[in-house]
């Protein structure tokens, strides 16, 4: 069947007439609009109008303390519907709107005004419910992210008071996998996921506390000079008040790094002074033993050159007055064990069920005690036993070094640990101490040389070294050590001689008369020299506890003189050159040294009575101020005549001194 063709449908134009190209006629325009309805297309148009549903809940006061009113469940699918179906334009736009919000800067102290209220109200939501707000220690850490130095130094104070409070006094240990698929409690489980977020949130803490700490010192930027010392002011605080709690040793370690500079700061003596009061309040000796291992690796580390109030920290430590073993570098002699062993008892009966209540009991004990982080008194014997041995190890090696500037500190600490000195150890300890003295006595000799002093450069300054002081310091500890143990036996056992230190202290006598600076410490102002306009007001190096060369002295002679098992000729010699070194001393050092003759005249005052009277002279000859040795020195063929030329000394104590001694002399006759 044949389909039929569409017509062409044909264009009609309407017919050209010469009035097409004239101009409309609108002159009876406005006539003509005034009757139409331009408004009834859009009126009959169908529009949505918005449905405005009226709330019918109460409302409700939020975590934050602000009153809200909550919308009914139709608005809120609604404005989710149309968040989904909005278009894409709407976005986008809202996109731009908020960059162009954000790129608006806001001013520093807006911007700090507001961290201020924000962290405010973080640290009072954890305060108060910390469990329930662990997310605030990610918001705290955001915060702190910020450029402004201000709001950084804010958020790592703010971490430090939320952790303080809600730390807890036990430490926490990761979780195992067998920990992890046990079946627990509601409460339980909830109390393992907050520890584990704590401890997870401390820990980035403590790195950005360690990063944050690397600039202290740095005089090239000031901000970041300031975020160092409050970053090293959280690490003391948090120290001392959480040192049982998990990462105690890179707390440690950001005070440790921080020693290691030359730079004696601010945050240099915060450092210092903390690890003292952490090894003076220690209880268990675990803080005391990771603190002593990282400062004695610093110091190998650093080859020896740090600064001497550093090896001072060992004198802080406990066990100084707990510890009662006795050991050296290389073991610790236990107590007798005769003293700690418990009575035999007569074995009783008991049934296998009441043994494992027994047993059970000791598991619930120790669990208790491991809970309230009680530490035994063998466990912290044994960890005081360990920290003993590094502190030995550290000494001995600056011994054998002889570093110029510690060789003080190291004396010093071992005539503190005298008494918890192995007495095996103290052949070797004494030579090294001889030798000490030799170099010493070397160096004295040879300090007016001009050939031997080399110019002082201010990148390598030659460290201030006294000879005498070495050998006070040397002397005082050899008699230390023995008076810490039996002198005695421990002198017979071990054949110990120690009149190489005795003859040394009397050959120095008239130097330590003469030396200017016997009463002055450490830290006394010298005044310039007169003789010398370049000079200026200095101070000497500082030394060991600021104890003064008179000081030190008087402890030697003590150590010499008084116990009452020493020769005459010994005692008389040394009353003769002391009363020869009162002459030259300041009044305070005379008057010591007086007091000191009159101890020593109440011990031994028949040996030495004829010193002081003229007429029972044992000795035959001269007596030889100058001659070194001791014995040979002819005392009792001299006497004691500067006793006249001391009564008339200046100072009334002295006077009263020596009629005490002349006083106490004829008595004894």
């Amino acid at each position: 069947m044949a389909v039929a063709r569409a017509s062409k449908r044909r264009r009609i134009s309407p017919p050209d007439s010469p009035s097409s190209t004239e101009p409309l006629n609108y002159d009876g325009l406005a006539s003509r609009a005034s009757g139409w309805n331009l408004e009834q297309q859009y009126e009959q148009r169908p529009r949505e109008q918005k449905k405005v549903s009226e709330s019918t809940r109460l409302p409700i006061k939020t975590a934050e303390g602000r009153i809200e009113r909550l919308a009914s469940p139709e608005s809120e699918q609604e404005t989710v519907k149309s968040s989904f179906g909005s278009d894409g334009e709407d976005a986008s736009d809202t996109q731009e709107t908020e960059v162009e919000e954000r790129s608006v800067e806001m001013p520093i102290r807006q911007q700090v005004i507001e961290a201020k209220e924000e962290l405010a109200r973080i640290g009072t939501l954890l305060g108060e419910t910390p469990e329930e707000h662990i997310g605030g220690f990610r918001k705290i850490a955001e915060i702190g992210a910020s450029p402004n130095p201000t709001v950084k130094q804010l958020a790592l104070a703010t971490q430090l008071a939320v952790y303080k409070d809600i730390i807890p006094g036990y430490r926490i240990r990761p979780l195992g996998e067998l920990d992890s698929s046990e079946k627990v409690s509601k409460e339980v489980r909830k109390l393992r996921s907050f520890e584990q977020a704590l401890v997870t949130n401390y820990q980035n803490y403590i790195k950005e506390v360690a990063k944050c700490a690397k600039s202290s010192g740095d005089s090239s930027s000031e901000d970041r000079a300031s975020i160092a010392t409050v970053a090293i002011s959280c690490a003391c605080t948090l120290l001392l008040a959480v040192p049982h709690f998990n990462f105690r040793s890179e707390l440690i370690k950001i005070l440790v790094d921080k020693l290691s500079t030359r730079n004696r700061d601010g945050d240099f003596t915060k450092c210092l002074e903390t690890l003292e009061k952490l090894f003076r309040e220690d209880d268990d000796g675990n803080p005391s033993l990771d603190g002593v291992t990282q400062l004695s690796k610093l110091i190998k580390a650093r080859d020896y050159r740090i600064d001497e109030s550093v090896l001072n920290t060992f004198l802080h430590l406990r066990l100084l007055s707990e510890f009662s073993s006795r050991g050296s570098q290389n073991r610790i002699d236990k107590t007798d064990s005769t003293e700690s062993r418990k009575a035999k008892f007569k074995k009783e009966f008991r049934t296998k069920k009441y043994r494992k209540i027994l047993k059970e009991r000791k598991a619930v004990e120790k669990e208790f005690q491991e809970a309230d982080a009680i530490v035994s008194h063998e466990e912290r014997d044994r960890l005081q036993a360990e920290t003993l041995k590094i502190v030995f190890v550290t000494y001995f090696r600056i011994l054998k070094t002889r570093v110029p500037n510690l060789t003080g500190a190291v004396l010093e600490g071992l005539a503190k640990y005298a008494h918890l000195i192995n007495q095996d150890f103290f052949g070797d300890l004494l030579e090294t101490l001889k030798g000490l003295i030799s170099s010493a006595s070397f160096e004295d000799s040879t300090q007016g040389d001009p050939e031997d002093d080399a110019p002082d450069t201010p990148e390598n300054p030659t460290p201030q070294h006294d000879p005498l002081r070495s050998t006070l310091l040397s002397t005082t500890t050899a008699f230390t050590l023995l008076e810490g143990q039996d002198a005695a036996r421990s002198a017979s056992a071990l054949h110990l001689d120690l009149s190489f230190f005795t003859t040394h202290l009397y050959k120095t006598l008239h130097s330590f008369a003469l030396n200017p600076d016997i009463e002055l410490s450490s830290k006394t102002l010298r005044l310039p020299d007169p003789h010398n306009p370049s000079s200026q007001p200095t101070t000497t190096t500082n030394k060991v506890n600021l104890k003064t060369p008179s000081v030190l002295l008087l402890r030697a002679l003590s150590s010499i003189l008084l116990p009452r098992s020493v020769p005459p000729l010994r005692v008389a010699a040394f009353a003769k050159q002391l009363s020869i070194c009162s002459l030259h001393l300041p009044e305070k050092s005379a008057q010591a040294v007086l007091g000191l003759l009159l101890q020593v005249m109440k011990v031994h005052g028949r040996k030495v009575a004829a010193l002081w009277n003229t007429e029972e002279r044992k000795g035959d000859g001269v007596f030889d101020a100058l001659r070194g040795d001791v014995e040979g020195s002819n005392p009792f063929a001299s006497t004691v005549w500067e006793g006249e030329l001391l009564r008339c000394h200046y100072v009334p104590a002295v006077r009263e001194a020596v009629r005490g001694i002349e006083k106490l002399v004829r008595e004894i006759k």
